[in-house]
C-alpha cells in the first residue's frame, strides 16, 4: 500500500476534513456541512485518533450496509473491512496506515470492500489525516467509490487484446507468446512441436457472395470445430481473415501431426447449417517442425505458412509439411516487389475516397483514401495483396508519400470546388510513422498543395503508437504542431486501453470493424462497442464506426450516440469525380 496518494484527492479529503473540524462553532454550519456530505456520489467515513468510526455520510451507508447510529465509536476495520481481489486476504484499511504516519494514503489496486450482508464490491480510494485549528492530527478520513463497472471493462479489454474479437480465439500476440514458452520448454525436454498454417479455401466468394454476417458465422462455426478437434493443451489462434494458426505441443513425431492434420480437414470440411444457407468449406494446412523446419516463433509460422500454400497448389483440402526447397513465397514476393517499382514509375496506383458519414444526419462530412493498383494482369488489386512486401522492401515509404500527395491535391480540388467535409484520412503505415523525415514530409506535402492543415486527418493504427510510446508522442506533438488532424486506427486491435491513449494529442477514435460486425442485441460484442463509445465520448474522442453494413449495426450506433461512420452499407471507395458528385446529391436530399 502505498503511501502517496493522489494528490487532487488528498487536497479534497483534507478540505472537507478541516471544513469539518471548523464547523464545530455553529450548529447551522454543523447541519450545511452534514447536508454537503450526504449529497455527494463517493462514500466518506471519519474516525478518531483510535481509528474509531465517528461518521460516515449517506453513500458510505449504502456500500457498507452500516448506518450512522450502527457504527459509532466501532473500528474502521468492522465497519470496512478489506480484501484482496485474487487472494481474499485480508487488506491493511488506508485508515490506520493514515493514523501512524500522519500522511495520505492511497488504496492498493483490486481492492475488495465486504459489506455488511458479506457480498464484495470493488473500490478506490484515498485516506488523509484530519487536523485541528494547530495542525495537529485528531483524526482520518477515507473517500471511496465502487470501480466495478470500470474494473471489469478492463478485464474486458485486456481479453479484448488478447483475443480475436470474433471467434474469441487467441489472436498473433497471445499465439507468439504460447510459442515462445512451448519452444523454451522443448528445448529444455529434448521435445518436438508442431505449428500449422490453416487457411479456409475460397472463403473470399462466402463474403462476396453471401456478405460478411454470413462469413463471420461461419469462422465462428470453423474456430469451434478445430478446438474441439484438439487437445486442451494445444493451442488454436485466429490471427487475421480466414487463416488460423495451431500449436500442437508434445508433438513427438511428423506422425502424430499428421494424424491431427488429418482431422482437422475433415472438421472443417463437414456441412455447415448458417441462416437458411448450407454451405461447403474447406482447408489447407502447413506443417512445420521444431527444432526440424526452424527454431523460433516467426520462422516455424512463416515455414508452415509456405507449406499451406503449396497445400492449395496442389488442389486445396489437403495438408503438406514444410521442405526446405519450398521458395514459392519467397519468388512471389520477389515479383510483387519488382512489379510495385514498375507500378511507381508507370503510375498505376490510384486513390478511391470511401465517404465518412454523420451518423445522426446522414450527411457525408469526410472521406478516407483508399490506395489501389491497376495491375495490368491481376486488375484493381487491393492492398492486402502487397502491402506487406511493400513494407518489408521500403517501397512503403514512396507509396505512402504519393498517396498522401494525391490526397491533399484532391482535398484542396474539393475545396475551391466548396465542398465543405470535416476531413480527409489518409492511414499511415508503421514504416512511414517512425521515418525520420516523415513529420518534415507532412508539412511539405501540405505547403505544396496548398491544403489548410486542418483538412489532413492521419490514422494511425494502436500497435504502430504502442511500439514505442515516447517516441510515438514525439512525433504525435510534432504532427499536431502543424495543425493536422490525429486519429487512431482500428481500436481494439492491439495492446492500449482508453486510459493509455491520453498520452497522445489524439481527436479521433475509430473504433474497429470487428466490433462492429459482432454488433448484435445479445452479443458481447455490442456491450464492449457501447462501453469503448463511452469512454472515448467522456475522454473528448470524435468516435468513428468502421465498417458499418447493417441498418441494425447504424441503429445501435445511433441510440450509443456514436459520432461518425463509414462502410459498404454507405458506400465502398469511389473515384474522386464520383464522390464529388455522392456529396452534392447528398447535400440536395
Amino acid at each position: 500500500m502505498s503511501l502517496k496518494g493522489p494528490q487532487g484527492d488528498s487536497m479534497v479529503v483534507e478540505r472537507v476534513a478541516l471544513q469539518s473540524t471548523e464547523a464545530d462553532t455553529s450548529k447551522s454550519s454543523i447541519t450545511r456541512a452534514e447536508s454537503i456530505l450526504n449529497s455527494i456520489s463517493d462514500a466518506l467515513i471519519s474516525t478518531d485518533l483510535k481509528g474509531n468510526v465517528d461518521y460516515l455520510n449517506l453513500t458510505a451507508e449504502l456500500m457498507t450496509g452500516w448506518k450512522l447510529n450502527q457504527v459509532q465509536g466501532k473500528p474502521i476495520d468492522t465497519v470496512m473491512p478489506l480484501i484482496h481481489s485474487n487472494s481474499s486476504t485480508v487488506c491493511q484499511n488506508p485508515i490506520n496506515l493514515v493514523l501512524q504516519h500522519n500522511k495520505p494514503v492511497s488504496m492498493v489496486p483490486g481492492t475488495m470492500l465486504v459489506r455488511r450482508n458479506g457480498s464484495t464490491v470493488a473500490i478506490d480510494d484515498s485516506a488523509a489525516p484530519i487536523r485541528d485549528s494547530n495542525g495537529e492530527i485528531s483524526g482520518a478520513v477515507i473517500v471511496f467509490h465502487d470501480v466495478t463497472v470500470a474494473r471489469d471493462l478492463a478485464i474486458n479489454m485486456a481479453h479484448q487484446a488478447h483475443h480475436d474479437a470474433l471467434t474469441q480465439l487467441p489472436n498473433r500476440v497471445l499465439l507468439y507468446d504460447r510459442l515462445d514458452q512451448a519452444i523454451s520448454f522443448a528445448e529444455r525436454q529434448g521435445n518436438s512441436l508442431a505449428v500449422m498454417f490453416l487457411d479456409l479455401d475460397n472463403f473470399k466468394n462466402i463474403n462476396d457472395s453471401l456478405g460478411h454476417a454470413v462469413g463471420d458465422s461461419l469462422l465462428q462455426s470453423v474456430a469451434q470445430r478445430l478446438t474441439a478437434s484438439v487437445r486442451r493443451t494445444d493451442t488454436v489462434s485466429r490471427i487475421g481473415g480466414d487463416e488460423f494458426v495451431l500449436l500442437l505441443t508434445e508433438c513427438h513425431n511428423t506422425q502424430n501431426a499428421a494424424i491431427t492434420a488429418q482431422k482437422l480437414l475433415t472438421a472443417v470440411a463437414a456441412p455447415y447449417q448458417i441462416d437458411q444457407h448450407n454451405l461447403q468449406m474447406t482447408s489447407s494446412i502447413g506443417i512445420s517442425v521444431y527444432p526440424a523446419d526452424a527454431l523460433n516463433a516467426e520462422a516455424l509460422i512463416k515455414n508452415a505458412d509456405t507449406a499451406m500454400y503449396r497445400a492449395k497448389q496442389a488442389g486445396r483440402n489437403n495438408y503438406h509439411f514444410f521442405r526446405q526447397d519450398m521458395n514459392i513465397r519467397a519468388l512471389e514476393r520477389e515479383s510483387i516487389e519488382k512489379s510495385l517499382r514498375q507500378a511507381l514509375e508507370l503510375q498505376e496506383f490510384k486513390v478511391d475516397y470511401q465517404p465518412l458519414i454523420n451518423l445522426q444526419t446522414g450527411a457525408i462530412i469526410g472521406a478516407e483514401a483508399l490506395l489501389r493498383w491497376e495491375h495490368p494482369e491481376w486488375g484493381k488489386t487491393l492492398p492486402e495483396r502487397f502491402m506487406i512486401v511493400a513494407e518489408e522492401s521500403s517501397l512503403i515509404l514512396p507509396i505512402g508519400r504519393w498517396i498522401l500527395r494525391k490526397a491533399c491535391l484532391q482535398g484542396r480540388r474539393w475545396r475551391d470546388e466548396g465542398l465543405v467535409l470535416s476531413s480527409i484520412a489518409v492511414n499511415i503505415s508503421e514504416r512511414e510513422f517512425f521515418h525520420p523525415d516523415f513529420v518534415d514530409g507532412v508539412g511539405t506535402i501540405l505547403s505544396e498543395t496548398g491544403l489548410e492543415p486542418g483538412w489532413l486527418q492521419l490514422d494511425i493504427t494502436e500497435r504502430v503508437l504502442m511500439q514505442d510510446a515516447n517516441t510515438s508522442t514525439d512525433i504525435l506533438n510534432k504532427l499536431k504542431g502543424l495543425g493536422v488532424q490525429l486519429a487512431v486506427d482500428n481500436f481494439g486491435t492491439g495492446y492500449s486501453s482508453l486510459g493509455a491513449l491520453l498520452k497522445y494529442p489524439i481527436d479521433v477514435l475509430k473504433i474497429d470493424n470487428s466490433f462492429i460486425h459482432t454488433i448484435s442485441a445479445r452479443n458481447d460484442g455490442s456491450k464492449v462497442a457501447s462501453a469503448v463509445i463511452a469512454m472515448a465520448d467522456s475522454f473528448g474522442y470524435k468516435v468513428v464506426a468502421e465498417g458499418v453494413e447493417t441498418p441494425a449495426q447504424l441503429d445501435f450506433l445511433r441510440i450509443q450516440n456514436c459520432n461518425e461512420g463509414q462502410g459498404y452499407l454507405f458506400s465502398g471507395g469511389i473515384a474522386g469525380a464520383d464522390f464529388t458528385k455522392l456529396v452534392r446529391a447528398n447535400s440536395v436530399t
